[in-house]
């Protein structure tokens, strides 16, 4: 019975590593994050290092469906207006399979994009590899690279996903004041707050 017992202790322990071992570990404060190169709605690839002279990244994970990405979608277009002319190129990244969420498949986000007149990349991560690496779990997710792309933020975009009005603290824009000071963002995590990421089944 002992022999029976470890037998089945040693093939769950064979199994467990076989699935989790190609499983990214995502990415944390002081990472480096691995560059991508996606599909825009207007049809280009986009990679950060695209950017030569940026002075950081601000990489948001959201979509087209999710009520509380849509509640961002003013603001995040906002953000890209506002720190383009200050270094800072904002990537959209739609991390949703569209066969489990066809509202977020490429020809829809390529409508929402005209509607909303998005003034960024809206980036599509086909075959969902990007989102893993991340660690993104929620649209929308966000992380704040600095230019040689070290994480330096990750989570919300501030306090009040209901209002812009009602913002009280503005956590991405507070971590991109305190990268061009030169100082370390507090806070460096926040919870992120959204629907869950859409996966292929």
């Amino acid at each position: 019975m002992k022999i029976l017992s470890a037998l089945l202790l040693f093939v769950s322990v064979i199994f467990t590593t076989a699935f989790t071992s190609n499983a990214p570990t995502p990415y944390k404060i002081g990472d480096t994050a691995t560059d991508f190169k996606l599909k825009s709605v207007d049809g280009k690839m986009y990679s950060m290092s695209d950017y030569k002279s940026a002075k950081g990244f601000i990489v948001v994970f959201t979509c087209n469906h999710c009520p509380f990405a849509k509640k961002y979608e003013d603001r995040i277009n906002d953000l890209s207006k506002n720190y383009k002319s200050k270094g800072y190129v904002l990537f959209a990244i739609n991390p949703n399979d569209p066969v489990a969420e066809p509202a977020d498949s490429f020809d829809m986000m390529k409508v929402r994009a005209k509607e909303k007149g998005f003034a960024f990349p809206y980036l599509l991560d086909e075959g969902q590899k990007i989102f893993p690496q991340y660690g993104a779990t929620k649209t929308p997710h966000v992380f704040l690279l600095d230019k040689n792309r070290v994480v330096k933020y990750i989570g919300a975009i501030d306090d009040n996903v209901d209002s812009a009005s009602d913002v009280k603290e503005k956590y991405l824009e507070n971590a991109i004041v305190a990268l061009e000071s030169g100082k370390t963002p507090s806070p460096e995590i926040t919870k992120a707050i959204g629907c869950s990421i859409k996966v292929k089944k």
